[in-house]
């Protein structure tokens, strides 16, 4: 494994030797970080640990030989936040993630390395995962693209759990031009055609509530875009999301417990201090509140919207500095972000343009009639 330059600590393994299967195919030459969360065969992936610090697995992820399979190059595996739980790119075990576009600023988590990688000329391209906004928030934090998928359209095999009622992997890229190639060999589907003419869009100014007695962030930002979406073509309106009947938070909690059973309380030792007071708390989640959860979260994913996609900053706070205690900013930092998860959604963000809708077609069309101005 080489020590190549690497001025962000964007990653954990860089290879002497790139992965590369095909020299033909969409993504062809195209150089790309891993995430260290998602398997890849002989090389070690730590899953952001101690606990999984010398882990090589024998195969390799789906995602990863569909990117291998359409051409890309694998330089190596992305630095996250540990066991990609946490909304900053801090990491006790790794090091910091510094963001190239926000000097001592945060790159936002948990996919902070593929992001600072992007952003710093390091590669192309980057796969990812976004349970609560690991995609998108490293992508706003350092003016890139990400896409939170729709759940359960990507494979997520051979992916370390966090809560798979959550789980998505993405791509992350530098346009979305590029994101929607990557995201249409993940997902084995054609790139959209750009729209956004004749749609209705929302404007969202406040973060949908969660039924969690926290009151979400509040945000004007959205009304910077509006000119632009409607010389494109879209209606904008002014929108709300309902939020949920009930707080869905425990499933979060038992859903992380489980995945981490085998080694939490175990090996608890072995865990960061930030993951192990989350972990803590997921052991004390009780079973009534889990099943509440379950079925608030399957009612809202009932939901009809009443436009065809929304339309919402990433990020309704000031970028905080790359060593905060994450404790302190999780929850506001990602409040624009986390429901989408909840909804089962997709979400893109162009820097800290966040649009979403049910399905990844939707986000990608309008994003691209976004980039290219038709």
């Amino acid at each position: 494994m080489s020590e190549r330059g690497d001025p962000f600590n964007a990653g954990i393994t860089w290879l002497d030797e790139p992965l590369r299967r095909s020299e033909d195919g969409p993504l062809a030459g195209r150089t790309l970080l891993v995430k260290d969360l998602i398997d890849t065969a002989g090389v070690r992936t730590t899953y952001g640990s101690q606990v999984y610090a010398d882990h090589v697995p024998t195969r390799n992820a789906t995602v990863v030989d569909r990117l291998l399979d359409a051409g890309a190059v694998v330089l190596g595996k992305a630095n996250l936040a540990e066991f990609a739980w946490g909304v900053l790119g801090t990491n006790e075990w790794y090091g910091t993630v510094h963001n190239p576009v926000r000097p001592g600023l945060t790159t936002g988590g948990s996919s902070s390395g593929n992001a600072a990688a992007i952003a710093g000329g390091l590669c192309d391209l980057g796969i990812g995962t976004d349970t609560g906004c690991s995609v998108r928030l490293p992508a706003a934090a350092c003016e890139l693209v990400g896409l939170k998928t729709r759940h359960g359209t990507i494979p997520i095999d051979g992916v370390f759990p966090l809560c798979p009622s959550f789980d998505t992997v993405g791509p992350l890229a530098r346009s979305v031009g590029d994101a929607a190639a990557l995201w249409s060999v993940l997902a084995g589907r054609p790139v959209p055609e750009p729209r956004l003419s004749g749609l209705t869009v929302g404007l969202l100014r406040r973060a949908p509530n969660l039924a969690d007695g926290r009151e979400t962030e509040r945000s004007d930002a959205a009304e910077a875009w509006v000119e632009r979406l409607e010389s494109l073509g879209a209606r904008v309106v002014e929108a709300e999301v309902p939020g949920p009947p009930a707080d869905t938070w425990p499933v979060f909690l038992h859903e992380a417990a489980r995945s981490h059973a085998e080694t939490f309380p175990a090996r608890a030792d072995e865990y960061g201090r930030v993951i192990r007071a989350k972990l803590d708390a997921a052991q004390r989640v009780e079973m009534d509140s889990v099943t509440e959860g379950y079925r608030s979260l399957l009612a809202w994913r009932r939901l009809v919207p009443e436009v065809d996609l929304y339309v919402s900053p990433c990020v309704a706070i000031d970028w905080p500095p790359e060593d905060v205690d994450e404790l302190d900013v999780r929850l506001p930092l990602s409040s624009f972000l986390r429901w989408v998860n909840l909804l089962g959604w997709a979400g893109l963000a162009i820097g800290n343009l966040q649009l979403v809708a049910p399905a990844n077609e939707t986000v990608l069309a309008a994003g691209l009639a976004w980039e290219r101005g038709g």
